[in-house]
């Protein structure tokens, strides 16, 4: 467990104008800072697997690490942080890939993870993606991944503990003259060895104000942590709609209120329209802190597929479609605060707002593998966004800022593709993938999930506090590169066909087409 940082004092005579720039903690990350748990644990596992490898089955030493939060209260989000999953192929796994003409490997993992409270279990997959690594010439080769996790959320009180089960690694091979491997990629199916536990050491995570762990009150019949029950009818209301746990339906969690998410007149729905929230965080390297963009509405215009590049081992599509920011009939998110004690002193609260400039693109290409039906959707979301600031308080006291203060252009990131993506704006990217007759994983247009990114942030301008002007100021303490972002994006609904919900389906959108689904943070 780690304790506090211990706050910097300053000098009285800097404190205004260092709460001011402080304030921009939130401003400049296209995010709000969660409050942070009680305490947490980290968690470092060593695990015996036996994986299937080419040549035949080999034992092979995973490494799992993590953060989690000491406790947390029924019905509150656990989010692990932090995660990794570190495999060491033994020299046998090296020699099998050598053997294919390989000379790099990236690796992708998928860790089955059980979660259980009291009588109930559930199951969430933790993904990973590594840097490509060079093959050496002999001996073991380890790959450590990171990667986005599904937060759990306990609805009763007692401990949720998490275990580890399977693991899948794929592996994606490359050649020193860039030509393919024959296969050009490897699943290695691995299982915990038969000397260690089952499931693994868990983690445990104490829920509520019940101390008495599994053999406590049980949770209530027919749920599961993590997969709450369903509502038996949709409510039409805004507020009442529960948070979704984050890849699971929409459960009975504690109701939020979100502004509304719905076509008008003024935004007429087509046959290919869609709305759904977004929410997320984004940190600011500068300032060492992270700040949340609050549930907010997206209306999307799907695109028709068309054929992707040719593929010997894919059938390829590419789908290019487009969004909107919907907030009071304009392009941008509602206005949100943020408070941060600057210095540990001075409490400064910024309202901002992001606004976008040009249109949202929305780029997935979907490759179906021929020999499994296997697929893989890479979507790619460029988005046009200033950052404006609208109030800033200091311990109280509103400081005049202007009516202008916003950043000189929108946040950049580097793009993937920038000769048919010119111009400056943000990029997320997210990965979903799907087996023959399993439910899909990751990030997809319809289903919703995570995305990341990492974005540069541009110099202020417009920012007049009582005729001074702190242009500068907030350009040196918060402008830079390095900032990383995640943004959730939820279930979408189906204007032309909406699924609001029965004994077979989980509600897609409220009666009045609205999305049902809020999104939950996550870091």
């Amino acid at each position: 467990m780690k304790g506090q940082r211990a706050a910097v004092s300053r000098p009285p005579r800097v404190r205004a104008r260092s709460a001011a720039v402080g304030a921009f903690v939130a401003l400049a990350a296209t995010v709000p800072a969660a409050a942070s748990a009680a305490g947490t644990q980290e968690v470092d596992a060593e695990l015996p697997y036996v994986c299937a490898l080419p040549s035949g089955r080999q034992p092979v030493e995973v490494h799992v690490s993590a953060t989690f939060p000491d406790r947390v209260e029924a019905g509150e989000a656990i989010s692990p942080a932090g995660v990794t999953t570190t495999v060491e192929l033994p020299a046998e796994a090296v020699a099998d890939l050598t053997a294919l003409k390989a000379t790099t490997v990236r690796a992708a993992t998928r860790l089955t993870v059980g979660v259980a409270q009291n009588e109930a279990a559930a199951e969430a997959t933790w993904h990973g993606t590594a840097e490509p690594a060079a093959l050496p010439g002999s001996g073991p080769l380890t790959l450590t991944t990171a990667g986005d996790v599904p937060s759990v959320t306990g609805r009763s009180d007692g401990d949720l503990t998490f275990s580890a089960g399977n693991l899948a690694v794929d592996l994606e091979l490359g050649t020193a003259d860039g030509t393919a491997t024959d296969p050009g990629a490897l699943t290695l199916d691995c299982s915990p060895a038969g000397d260690a536990p089952k499931d693994g050491p868990p983690a445990i995570v104490r829920v509520g104000t019940d101390t008495a762990g599994p053999s406590g009150s049980p949770a209530p019949s027919g749920s599961s942590p993590g997969t709450p029950d369903t509502p038996d009818t949709p409510e039409d209301r805004q507020g009442d709609r529960a948070p979704e746990v984050a890849g699971n339906p929409p459960g009975a969690a504690a109701a939020r209120d979100v502004p509304p998410c719905r076509y008008d007149d003024a935004h007429p729905p087509t046959p290919s329209s869609l709305n759904a929230y977004v929410t997320g965080y984004t940190s600011v390297k500068k300032l060492k802190g992270a700040s949340l963009l609050p549930p907010s509405c997206m209306l999307v215009e799907q695109g028709n597929p068309v054929d992707g590049p040719p593929d010997p081992e894919h059938l390829v599509f590419d789908t290019a479609s487009t969004g909107d920011l919907h907030h009071q009939g304009r392009k941008r998110t509602p206005p949100f605060r943020s408070t941060f004690l600057t210095f540990g002193f001075a409490p400064a609260t910024a309202t901002m707002v992001l606004e976008q400039t040009g249109p949202i693109t929305i780029d997935s290409r979907i490759k179906m593998r021929w020999s499994d039906f296997r697929t893989i959707t890479d979507t790619y979301v460029r988005a046009p966004l200033i950052l404006r600031v609208t109030a800033l308080e200091v311990n109280g006291t509103p400081l005049d800022i202007g009516p202008g203060c916003r950043t000189e252009k929108p946040l950049t990131s580097v793009d993937p593709d920038p000769a048919n993506h010119p111009g400056d704006h943000l990029v997320l990217y997210g990965r979903g993938e799907q087996d023959l007759g399993l439910p899909a994983t990751g990030y997809l247009l319809l289903s919703g999930g995570s995305l990341s990114g990492e974005t540069t942030i541009p110099a202020f301008t417009g920012c007049d506090a009582d005729g001074e002007n702190l242009d500068r100021l907030l350009t040196a303490s918060v402008s830079g590169p390095g900032n990383l972002l995640k943004q959730v994006q939820g279930q979408t609904c189906s204007i032309a066909n909406p699924v609001f919900g029965d004994e077979f389906n989980a509600p897609q959108c409220t009666r009045d087409l609205q999305p049902y689904v809020i999104p939950v943070p996550e870091r």
